[in-house]
Order: structure tokens, then C-alpha cells, then sequence
């Protein structure tokens, strides 16, 4: 049998080529073997709309309950919050999501949720890692059995999760403020929930489609043209959400069709929870987050600290610490108030809920923002390129050989997971290569998007001299 590894987010592999039946029930073993070593007795289950979903789960479940672990099975598809709260609600002791999130259709996962209600711990997921077996278990009984037996229970987590909601917004305020709503499930697990919280709502994409049309489910702009456009030619429609495959990452768009990136979410995040709401805490950003951040919560007197590239550091620090704001650029965002978990959907009506108390659009709102940290521009590529050459790529710039990009000397560097080259306190490039694909991903941050893209062009060409 082949070596299973976890990445940044959980295990990932090609559905029927390494992901299989087998490989699942060993992932399975693993787990339930660490967690009977700790002491747990007990472990909620869900998954997403990707090929397969219901029947990874299913046996999943059978291995938990042949190692005596009390079950809680979902349903139907759900979020990866959805698991991330019922493991709090529900008092279990792990949860196990079968998701690849935003990867492509052709491939599935298995992400572990902790107690607290969120990513399991590095530490942790290296110790079950380490005892997955080589050969998988025999003929189990199936999850019909188990549940006349009542050793596998159903669990509705889709309303607990609306309930959670309802608790935490102003679900009135939001749908009375005549901010009217475009939201792309991508064909994902938000595609049942989104629309019964804001039922007014303009959908795309809500319908089950487990190919989802051959498309990755990533929420970013190149994926979400036909949002993107619908926000543009409709004046009706003021604000776009995208979820992807699993619901726990977030895409944005103002009223006029602009993409609005992680980093001014961040942003908005913590100007609304500190200045309106009248929080504080520390805030938490992974390394490819805008320097912005810092200058933002500096002026709060908030500490910041920036982790390597995966929500996990950041969800072992919210665990321990009273953290506001805490996210990552590709999408993954946690605040104060919720599980500490990136959840699409809550981060979505957070910025609701902002609009609507202010009776401001976000344009407005990032203008506003502009006025106190100055006004920037993101973009990042994703160069597919073979292993081989992406790797002499990370090694020249290990070696310090990247001293210009663009003309423009490098001021500074930083390796905190990846490569950061700044040229000001306004532009910096940054190269990481992917832990899970032949994909070395290069982030660019100017004063404008004109800038941007002249700059992610200099970069591809500095990298790759001489190889």
C-alpha cells in the first residue's frame, strides 16, 4: 500500500487512484487507534458534495465503531464549520470532515477537527500519521447495521449550525437592509444552508453537482467571473459571496463586481470588531498576509503575530489565547465570538452585519479603511510547473540569489514559510511552493493593480533566469 501524508489541511488525493475505499479505512484505523490511545470516546462525521462524499463516510464511521467509538454520522453534505461547531455542541471528542475543500473535482479528503472546535494540531495529526497501517481492515458491517444497533447515530447539523447563526447576528437587521444579495455556492456544501439564513438572496451554483463542472472550487476571481458579472450589470444586487467546495474559505465582491481579496477582508474584520463592536484581543496572520495588517492593529495597540502558511497555526493559537481576529490569504478567516475555525458563511455575514449597521456599501467601507492605512492592491499566480523545476526555484531563493525583481532592489527578506522579497513598504513579492500540487504560488502586493501585475510579471522572469 502507498504512504499517506497529511498536508497543510488534512489528507488529499485523486478519487480511485490513491483515494480509495482502502486508504480511507486506514486513515480511519489511525485515528480511532490514537484517539482509543487517548482516551476518547466518541467522534461526529461529515461530508461535502464531492464524488463519493457519503460513502468515504460511511465507512468511516464503521471503522470508528469497530473500535467502540461512539458515532454521530451527518445526514447529508454539510460545511467543514458544521463539524467544527457540532464537536463543541455535540461535547464529542474529534470530528472528521470527508472534503479536498478547494482542490479540484478529481480529487477528495479527510480533515480532523479537535474538541475545541477546530483544525486538530500539527503535534497531533503527526502522531496518527505515524500508526496508519499498511494493510487495511476486512469486511466491516454496514452503517444500516450500525444504526439499528444504535452504534451510529444521525445528526442534523445543518440546523444546529442555523441555530448558531441566529444567536450570533442580527439576522433581521441583515435582511431588512435592503442589501441585496448575490451569493456562488460553487457547488458546494453552503449551496442548502446560505439560502435558508438569507433566503432573499440571488443564488448561483446552489445545485448538486459533484463534478462542479470540472472547475476547482476555489473562491478566487478567475473562478468567479459569472458573479462577478452579475454584480456588474445588475444594479439591483450590492454584494457577492462565494463559498468553496466545503465552505470553510470565502470569496467577496462589492456592488460594481470588484474581487475584494482576503487581506482588505482582514482589514474589515478588524475594524468593524475593535472600533464598532469594542473587542480586542490579539490578532493572528498567516505569512502571506498584507503587511497592512500590522500597521492596523499597531494603531489599536493589539498584538499581532504571523504564523506559517495553514489555519491550523492559527487555530493552536486561538485555543490558548484570546484572539479577535485571526486569518490566512488564501480565504480562511476566524473571529472573536465563534469556533475557532475559518468559516465562510459567518465571515460573509459578519460583513453583512457591518454594511447594515452602518448603512455603508464596501466600497465605502474599504475607503474608509484606506484613510487609515493607505490604499493597496494583492494579486497571486499560480505557476504550474514541474516538481523539479519549482523546487531549483525555492533553492535560489534558500540561497539568497533573488537580490532584484524588476529593476527594483530587494530592502529585506523573510522565510517564515516561503519567500518574501520587499522592494518598499508598499510592494512586496512572495514564492511558496504548494505542499499538495506541482504548484509554486507567487504573491504580489503594489499601490495598484496595474502595478501588481507588472510586478508578479518581473517576478516570474527573476525567478526563473538562469534555470
Amino acid at each position: 500500500m502507498n504512504t499517506i501524508k497529511f498536508g497543510t489541511d488534512g489528507w488529499r488525493a485523486i478519487i480511485a487512484k490513491d483515494y480509495t475505499l482502502d486508504n480511507v479505512k486506514r486513515v480511519a484505523e489511525a485515528t480511532a487507534s490514537w484517539m482509543n490511545l487517548k482516551g476518547m470516546k466518541s467522534v461526529v462525521i461529515g461530508y461535502d458534495t464531492r464524488f463519493g462524499g457519503k460513502m468515504f463516510a460511511e465507512m468511516a464511521a464503521s471503522v470508528f465503531s469497530n473500535f467502540s467509538l461512539e458515532v454521530h454520522l451527518s445526514h447529508d453534505f454539510v460545511t467543514t464549520p458544521m463539524i467544527s461547531l457540532a464537536v463543541k455542541k455535540l461535547e464529542v471528542d474529534m470530528g472528521v470532515v470527508i472534503t479536498a475543500s478547494h482542490n479540484p473535482p478529481s480529487y477528495n479528503g479527510f480533515k480532523l477537527k479537535s474538541s475545541y472546535g477546530g483544525p486538530t494540531i500539527p503535534k497531533d495529526i503527526a502522531e496518527i500519521e505515524a500508526i496508519i497501517p499498511e494493510t487495511p481492515l476486512g469486511k466491516l458491517p454496514s452503517v444500516d447495521l450500525l444504526v439499528d444497533q444504535g452504534k451510529v447515530k444521525y445528526v442534523d447539523l445543518e440546523n444546529m449550525y442555523i441555530e448558531h447563526v441566529k444567536q450570533g447576528f442580527d439576522l433581521d437587521l441583515i435582511n431588512n437592509s435592503g442589501i441585496n444579495i448575490a451569493y456562488d455556492a460553487m457547488y458546494g456544501a453552503g449551496q442548502q444552508v446560505l439560502p435558508k439564513i438569507l433566503p432573499n438572496a440571488h443564488l448561483l451554483h446552489c445545485d448538486y453537482n459533484p463534478s462542479f463542472k470540472g472547475q476547482a472550487p476555489e473562491p478566487i476571481h478567475r473562478n468567479l467571473t459569472e458573479l462577478a458579472e452579475t454584480l456588474k450589470n445588475n444594479d439591483a444586487l450590492h454584494f457577492g459571496l462565494a463559498n468553496d467546495g466545503d465552505a470553510d474559505r470565502i470569496g467577496l465582491y462589492d456592488g460594481d463586481g470588484n474581487f475584494v481579496d482576503s487581506h482588505h477582508i482582514l482589514l474589515l474584520l478588524l475594524y468593524y470588531l475593535v472600533e464598532y463592536k469594542k473587542m480586542d484581543g490579539k490578532v493572528i496572520v498567516t505569512f502571506s498576509v498584507t503587511n497592512r495588517m500590522k500597521k492596523l492593529a499597531d494603531m489599536y495597540g493589539l498584538e499581532m503575530e504571523v504564523t506559517k502558511v495553514g489555519f491550523k497555526y492559527i487555530a493552536e493559537i486561538m485555543m490558548n489565547e484570546d484572539v479577535v481576529v485571526g486569518g490566512e490569504e488564501s480565504g480562511g478567516l476566524a473571529i472573536k465570538g465563534h469556533i475557532p475555525e475559518r468559516d465562510g458563511i459567518w465571515i460573509g455575514l459578519t460583513i453583512l452585519e457591518f454594511m447594515a449597521a452602518t448603512g455603508k456599501s464596501l466600497k465605502e467601507l474599504i475607503e474608509d479603511l484606506y484613510q487609515k492605512v493607505g490604499s493597496f492592491k494583492f494579486d497571486r499566480d499560480d505557476l504550474h510547473i514541474d516538481d523539479e523545476k519549482k523546487w531549483a526555484i525555492v533553492e535560489k531563493c534558500k540561497k539568497g540569489e533573488i537580490t532584484s525583481i524588476g529593476g527594483k532592489k530587494v530592502i529585506e527578506t523573510q522565510d517564515t514559510d516561503g519567500y518574501k522579497f520587499f522592494l518598499s513598504d508598499d510592494e512586496w513579492i512572495m514564492v511558496r511552493p504548494s505542499g499538495t500540487e506541482p504548484v509554486l504560488r507567487v504573491y504580489a502586493q503594489s499601490t495598484d493593480d496595474a502595478a501588481v501585475r507588472v510586478l508578479l510579471d518581473a517576478a516570474h522572469k527573476s525567478l526563473q533566469e538562469g534555470l
